[in-house]
């Protein structure tokens, strides 16, 4: 008999949405398989329709002498499920074709990537599948890919519940291992055994302290945003609001105040400096077109884009930052340095709000006193650990709507956060870049962050800036800035005057 650790046992609805015995759960949605060239669903990443795909990544695993001294069948390639899916239908055919199969007109994406496997397989070939685990109520998982921003899709792959015991595995994961065909009325593939967690050889793997148990420490480990002398945004912050390690800090902003645009700032600027962090810009109930110009502008290794557009349910909202959120916590767990960037905090209080039983006490503006909890939960979990690995969350939040809920909103936020970044729609007026109020804006114990002689020419700064009007203030420093090609030398000119 087949063993379920094996991926060969029970499995449940195709998509992972339906346990066997129950109802879709919520936020749970299947999306369909895109037909022809590419994916291009709103707030997606969207998968490049091109004429030719780039050659999927093959992997020789070494032969090995038997006991004889012959050698055995070499095990050759291995092939990535996530690639194939990135192919288009043309690809495919051609695959297909190559390997000696005419017959698959009529067959739409899925029906043809296993078909592709199918063969691979018969050929004695290993196919490897990968993802980020999501857990489900009935103990199996599925493999959730950033593609299709940890929604349910075809893609995903099916984990079965003897091997998320044997191994310890949680919500968030990245896990990698070869995977076997959908058995019968089935769509998703599942995975033969855990090659890889988060990175590492499963089999070497030391089960980490839980992110609960870590103990929270103030930020002291400073996160540089300034770059190249004339990106004046990241400069001012670094002078006006330090950022470190671990920081919880909101940008509060109101409509159209640049807080988008900053936010992709903040991201380049990480990245350039710190590219062995793992960051996450997280947007919820944006527009489309602005997560299609995130993704071109947040883009490497050790960075995504998770997006729930507003034409998406609330629920999706809910789903996307949870998955996120976990998978952040399990890289924390091993000892990495994670950023989250959220666009906006508001708008996931308020899909929280939308997704809230009935019944809770109604606060002002029509927000249910439990819809908070859970986005409180979500910005309370940045900390830098005194164990190693930090949780950075750097969110906006918005003011000014004309929207009583989200004026509560931002109440029940203000003061959980140990750095705030204050937007003024007046700088914005006058064309004045980047529209930060100095005088509102401020980190908490900003010198665990900032050398002595460091921390007391920015103090010398606001005293300068204190008395002056946020406009007249702001054109004074960029101006300043603008004659120096780093804040170390402005703020050595500043000591001198």
């Amino acid at each position: 008999m087949a063993r379920q650790d094996e991926g060969h046992g029970h499995q449940p609805h195709p998509h992972g949405d339906r346990p066997a015995h129950g109802h879709q759960p919520i936020g749970r949605r299947r999306m369909p398989a895109p037909a022809g060239g590419g994916q291009s669903g709103f707030g997606g990443r969207r998968i490049p329709d091109v004429a030719h795909a780039a050659p999927m990544q093959i992997l020789h695993r070494p032969p090995q002498e038997t006991v004889d001294g012959e050698a055995p069948r070499v095990v050759v390639p291995v092939a990535k499920l996530d690639e194939l899916y990135r192919m288009p239908v043309p690809k495919l055919f051609e695959i297909l074709e190559k390997e000696g199969i005419q017959e698959h007109s009529g067959l739409n994406r899925v029906q043809l990537i296993i078909q592709v496997v199918r063969r691979y397989i018969e050929k004695g070939e290993v196919v490897l599948g990968s993802g980020t685990l999501e857990t489900l109520p009935d103990g199996y998982g599925f493999l959730r890919s950033e593609t299709h921003n940890y929604l349910a899709s075809p893609e995903n792959v099916y984990v079965s519940p003897s091997q998320i015991r044997r191994h310890g595995l949680k919500t968030g994961l990245m896990i990698e291992g070869p995977i076997r065909l959908p058995i019968e009325g089935q769509d998703n593939f599942a995975l033969l055994n855990v090659d890889s967690i988060n990175g590492e050889p499963a089999l070497d793997r030391v089960r980490p302290k839980l992110f609960e148990e870590l103990t929270p420490l103030h930020p002291c480990k400073r996160l540089r945003l300034e770059t190249i002398p004339d990106e004046f945004s990241t400069r001012v912050i670094d002078l006006v609001t330090p950022i470190g390690r671990g920081q919880r800090g909101l940008i509060v902003s109101p409509p159209r105040a640049g807080k988008t645009v900053l936010l992709a700032k903040i991201a380049n600027a990480i990245q350039f400096n710190y590219p062995d962090a793992y960051l996450i810009v997280l947007l919820i109930d944006e527009r489309p077109e602005e997560v299609t110009e995130m993704i071109k502008q947040v883009s490497g290794v050790n960075s995504e884009v998770a997006a729930s557009t507003f034409d998406e349910p609330s629920a999706d909202h809910c789903h996307v930052a949870d998955i996120a959120m976990e998978k952040a916590k399990r890289l924390v767990e091993g000892g990495k340095d994670v950023i989250i960037l959220l666009d906006s905090i508001t708008r996931l209080a308020r899909a929280h709000n939308a997704e809230a039983p009935p019944g809770g006490k109604l606060l002002s503006g029509g927000l249910d006193s439990n819809a908070m909890q859970k986005p409180k939960r979500f910005f309370g979990a940045a900390r830098q650990s005194e164990e190693g690995g930090s949780l950075t969350i750097i969110a906006t939040a918005l003011i000014d709507t004309g929207s009583k809920m989200d004026e509560v909103i931002f109440e029940e936020f203000k003061g959980t956060g140990n750095m705030e970044l204050h937007l003024d729609r007046r700088l914005v007026d006058k064309r004045v870049w980047p529209a930060i109020d100095i005088n509102r804006s401020g980190t908490r114990k900003e010198e665990l962050l900032c050398e002595p002689d460091e921390i007391t020419n920015i103090r010398a700064l606001r005293r300068v800036l204190a008395d002056m009007h946020p406009v007249e203030a702001m054109e004074l420093l960029v101006n300043r800035i603008k004659k120096t090609k780093t804040n170390t030398e402005f703020l050595q000119n500043l000591n001198v005057n």
